[in-house]
């Protein structure tokens, strides 16, 4: 089995989560499947000075950023067709509201990369399963906004401690047409009709621990659904 794991960079703040992207990479070899690291070549909307929050006067490629998560085992997403994978990951990440999409800009008014939507509605068409992590389900909703797919989605609960907004992410979410479910970083979402795996993670408040099992049951769940 090939997994495809969809990378927007390397950094919670301007790219893909690396500990979401690493425990999602662990899971799949633990499971027995392959990984295939996907991620597009153009340059991320900014860069971030992780240590400080501060925007920094440079540029960089999210293939190139991925490069780092995927050890150079990257693949350009013009690359991929869905007859080259069984199921699609997309770990979390401001990279998939800055560079996958405009969400952290735009809301669910904004737009998204024209290859990413192409991937996502591809994988959905021939009945692939597809996970999204953390703040991805924005990415997912984007993808299917106004299709006749209404995916049934989480991106995390208001009943716990979280650094988010977690009612207005799910209300973006329903704007777009998709449905929400409150889960906490202990549960996942499975839309078994659409075949759409979504997990909280770093979206709620978490430890490394926690993500880890999140991750293990997202991807145990796409596998699940193959």
């Amino acid at each position: 089995m090939k997994i495809g794991v969809l990378l927007s960079g390397c950094g919670v703040y301007d790219g893909a989560e690396i500990h979401e992207s690493v425990l999602t990479l662990l899971s799949i070899e633990e499971m027995g499947a392959e990984a295939v690291c996907i991620s597009i070549n153009k340059n991320q909307h900014h860069v971030i000075n992780h240590t400080t929050g501060e925007e920094m006067n440079e540029s960089r490629n999210m293939l190139i950023e991925s490069a780092r998560i995927a050890r150079g085992n990257v693949k350009d997403i013009s690359e991929i067709d869905p007859v080259d994978i069984d199921a699609l990951v997309i770990p979390g990440g401001f990279g998939s509201a800055k560079n996958f999409t405009n969400w952290a800009f735009e809301g669910p008014d904004g737009t998204i990369l024209p290859e990413v939507k192409l991937l996502i509605v591809n994988m959905i068409n021939v009945g692939k399963p597809i996970a999204a992590l953390c703040v991805s389900p924005v990415v997912m909703s984007k993808a299917l906004e106004g299709s006749t797919v209404s995916a049934k989605m989480t991106i995390g609960t208001n009943q716990e401690g979280s650094p988010y907004d977690i009612n207005g992410f799910s209300g973006g979410l329903e704007k777009t047409g998709a449905k929400t479910e409150m889960k906490s970083v202990r549960e996942i979402c499975i839309d078994q009709e659409n075949k759409i795996v979504t997990a909280p993670c770093y979206m709620m408040d978490a430890s490394i621990l926690d993500i880890r099992k999140n991750v293990r049951s997202a991807l145990e769940a796409l596998r699940d659904l193959v």
